[in-house]
């Protein structure tokens, strides 16, 4: 049976969109904050509603040329900074919180540098609240009347709902209430914050007039924050342990069956009321971090994100409970993000944990603006790269959105002061290459509601059905007279005879055809009725197609209108960048012009350079000609010196060795008569000492010697310098020698200097030479030159056989003499000890002492 080799784990399809799927833009709003002092510089203008304009501060060059570049910057709108919290929340949040209740999702994010007023656009302040704050009081003014039993939805842990009955519902109402406070437990429609009641005025409380009432809801809220690219649930209610505080742990990142990105394991409260909602807010408010730095004395951390979850179902037919189908519930959100600002650490000048934190704050802003330029770039080009979600946890988590589940807006907050002029304008280039992405239109859900419908089923149900005689109730006297008048008249009818038998058939008769003209009548009406009912129920389908057409045609016109406003904005748009890029264009062109001066001069200088160069290398060749010519007669010279010296070493050498045989021949001559007992007599002729003239005239004789006796046990001598053969010397000295100044110093030709001898010196090398020096016993340096032989050992190394030893020393003129007469027999001695060679196989060896 053969393995089945492993595969991957096959994608899961993600559900196509149609080919002509409408898009709109990511809508982007500017806020410019006040300055905080009247005596600072403003570096922003606002020039309309929809467009301002950035020049740079006193004393910054924007260019090489010196001129100041002004650049004009525009957006969907521009809130100044006389701007209400209102006015921003009428244009930019309420639509998207109508959106909510519509079954849509939104994401909101304020984005901006440290200390530009993002988190109080988020959030507000006393009697100014923010866009948070208002999109609560607007969603619970709206759903207030429709909202369900609390605990009637459950979320599943999965980003989806469940439907609880109102028997479920009270247990878990119960099984909460019974439980620990480790665990979130819901908080309490009694306990509402007091400071909301001073956020937003009665007068300013808005409503949507488009909900649903065929649907119950129930509001869902989350809070979570994400620092250091982790994210962590600030409503996380964890024991706190005095002894052993642990911190808080990260939330994972999971993808439900519908495709959708969530936070597993997030706390998701169920709040009743605006302000039991910002009272959860407000608690996970106090969690966030937030520190003091050199910009900012409040400055976010961290990004933080409020969801607000919305979960509907419709009612029965009766109109008095939630159908008990999955399938039916819609859940839509909202996210609030509140960006942390982007700071340089120069002007900061943070220091350990907070440079940690500026820098990923800064890696997750960068990483949101590479996924925006890669996002135009494939709608613009028609490629298709891939999107680096992944890469932050903030563009992982809305992902979504940008690929068509929702609105997405962005308010951009700027800070005019001076100081902030070239971040600023990196946040504005951001902006304006964030307004050229477009995001899918989110569809909408239909949602089938039944109470409406059910009582307009009843009401047409008390009328007639078809096919059945009507009867109707003529309340009018005059219509009933005038019918009684159409029928025929009666027959007297006073019976004055018992046996009258002709009144009553008469009347009998009478009443019959009455009877039968009734009927034809009816029959008649109600035919007349039938197709005034058909013609009816067709002029009302026709009117119905016409209203469904108008509709239609209306709804195409307000999309070619949109379209056409689309356009003259884009046509606006591209204007303004045609001016700039003129501008730039320009500026390039001046740019273009300094740099072929810069070009030109820079040209004669390099051939200037080259003719010096030139001359340079001619003056190098006269040179290097000279020299060679110095060399030959320096060489010459040396050559002739060197024969010079060759010379005068052969006859030193020649003078030594005359010296050595004349000093054995006494020996011999002391050894004979010492053997022969009188023949001291015998004169020999001394032979004449060799002179470099004698050298060339004649080739030198030794003297003849005397007829040799019976050998004697002597050791043969040997020359005391090896020196001067051919062979190669590794001359050792070591580096604790000390350099005498003295006149003789001896040379070895041909030889390798090393402080320490190695295998590779020896290898190239036959002969050795050891220079050792040591202190006599009169107090003077002695110089050692111990000589050997070099040859190759059976393990492949080399060896030193020690052959010879000379020694040099000084000595003192006016010190005693200590020398002994050249024919006494210490003297004798001396020399042959000092003449023995020792052998050895390893370093240097100290020569065996001979008694006197």
């Amino acid at each position: 049976m053969q393995r089945m080799g492993k595969g991957r784990t096959p994608r899961r399809p993600v559900p196509k969109r149609g080919p002509h799927v409408e898009k709109d833009p990511v809508g982007v709003y500017c806020r410019i904050r006040p300055l905080g002092a009247d005596d600072q510089e403003c570096c922003i203008e606002m020039i309309s509603n929809s467009t301002i304009q950035l020049h740079a501060p006193d004393g910054l060059k924007a260019n090489r040329n010196g001129e100041y570049k002004e650049m004009q910057y525009s957006f969907k709108h521009v809130f100044g900074v006389n701007t209400g919290q209102m006015e921003l929340f009428q244009e930019v949040a309420k639509p998207l919180v109508e959106d909510l209740i519509h079954c849509k999702n939104g994401l909101l994010f304020t984005y901006g540098v440290t200390g530009s007023g993002k988190t109080y656009t988020m959030t507000g302040s006393a009697g100014e609240g923010g866009l948070l704050p208002r999109a609560l009081d607007m969603l619970f003014n709206s759903i207030s009347p429709f909202q369900a039993k609390r605990y009637v939805f459950k979320p599943d842990d999965k980003n989806g709902m469940e439907i609880q009955d109102s028997v479920e519902a009270l247990l878990e109402r119960q099984r909460r209430e019974s439980q620990l406070p480790a665990v979130p437990k819901t908080p309490s429609r009694q306990r509402a914050d007091l400071e909301f009641a001073d956020m937003i005025n009665a007068e300013e409380a808005c409503k949507s007039d488009s909900v649903d009432e065929d649907c119950c809801y129930s509001v869902f809220v989350s809070y979570i924050e994400i620092y250091n690219n982790y994210i962590y649930d600030l409503l996380d209610d964890a024991p706190f342990d005095p002894i052993r505080p642990k911190a808080p742990q990260s939330k994972p990142l999971r993808e439900d069956q519908n495709h959708n990105m969530y936070v597993a394991g997030c706390t998701e409260v169920e709040v009743k009321s605006t302000e039991e909602a910002f009272e959860v807010f407000w608690k996970g408010q106090k969690k966030r971090r937030i520190a003091n730095t050199q910009l900012n004395r409040e400055s976010s951390r961290s990004h933080s994100v409020f969801t607000l979850k919305l979960a509907q179902a419709p009612l029965d037919a009766d109109g008095d409970h939630i159908l008990q189908d999955k399938n039916q519930v819609n859940v839509s959100q909202l996210c609030l993000v509140d960006l942390a600002g982007s700071e340089r650490t120069s002007r900061t000048r943070a220091e350990g944990s907070r440079l940690r934190e500026a820098g990923n704050i800064n890696q997750s802003l960068m990483t949101l603006r590479t996924c925006m330029e890669v996002l135009r770039e494939n709608q613009m080009c028609g490629t298709n790269k891939m999107v680096p979600y992944r890469d932050s946890k903030v563009t992982h988590l809305f992902k979504n959105y940008f690929d068509g589940e929702g609105k997405v807006r962005m308010i951009v907050c700027v800070n005019p002061k001076a100081d902030d002029y070239e971040e600023t304008m990196l946040v504005m280039r951001f902006a304006e290459m964030t307004q050229e992405v477009e995001v899918a239109r989110p569809v909408d859900r239909p949602i089938c509601g039944r109470r409406q419908r059910h009582q307009a089923f009843r009401e047409e149900r008390g009328g007639a059905n078809a096919g059945t005689p009507l009867h109707y109730t003529v309340s009018d006297p005059a219509l009933l007279t005038q019918l009684l008048e159409s029928l025929p008249p009666l027959p007297p009818c006073n019976l004055l005879d018992p046996s009258d038998d002709q009144t009553l058939p008469r009347l009998i008769e009478a009443l019959q055809k009455r009877h039968r003209i009734r009927q034809m009548m009816t029959e008649q009406f109600n035919q007349t009725a039938a197709s005034i009912r058909s013609m009816m129920e067709q002029f009302s389908s026709q009117v119905g197609a016409k209203d469904t057409l108008i509709h239609s045609q209306q709804s195409r016109m307000g999309e070619k209108e949109k379209l056409i406003l689309n356009q003259k904005t884009e046509i606006e748009r591209l204007e303004k960048k045609s001016k700039t890029l003129e501008y730039k264009i320009d500026i390039l062109q001046k740019t273009t012009d300094m740099y072929e001066q810069d070009k030109r001069s820079l040209e004669q200088e390099l051939d200037s350079r080259e003719q010096r160069l030139q001359k340079e290398l001619s003056e190098r060749r006269r040179m290097e000609q000279r020299m060679q010519g110095v060399v030959a007669d320096t060489k010459i010279k040396w050559e002739s010196e060197c024969v010079r010296r060759v010379n005068a070493k052969q006859l030193e050498m020649q003078n030594k060795l005359w010296v050595k045989d004349e000093k054995l021949k006494q020996l011999k001559a002391i050894v004979t008569e010492s053997n022969s007992g009188g023949a001291s007599d015998a004169v020999q002729e001394r032979p004449l000492r060799p002179t470099r003239e004698r050298d060339h005239n004649a080739g030198y004789k030794r003297s003849a010697s005397p007829s040799p006796m019976p050998p004697i046990p002597v050791r043969p001598s040997h020359r005391r310098s090896h020196s001067c053969g051919g062979d190669k010397w590794v001359d050792h000295r070591p580096s604790s020698n000390l350099e005498l100044d003295t006149v003789m110093q001896p040379i070895v030709p041909n030889a390798i200097t090393v402080s320490s001898p190695n295998e590779k010196a020896l290898s190239k090398c036959h002969k050795y030479l050891l220079r050792h020096q040591e202190l006599a016993s009169d107090g003077e340096i002695e110089t050692r030159l111990i000589k050997g032989d070099v040859f190759k050992t059976r393990g492949g190394g080399q060896a030193v056989q020690f052959t010879d030893i000379e020694s040099l020393r000084q000595e003192d003129p006016n010190a005693p003499s200590r020398k002994r007469r050249s024919g006494s027999a210490e003297s004798l001695q001396m020399e042959d000890r000092e003449n023995r060679p020792p052998v050895t196989n390893s370093g240097p060896v100290h020569p065996k002492r001979w008694k006197p």
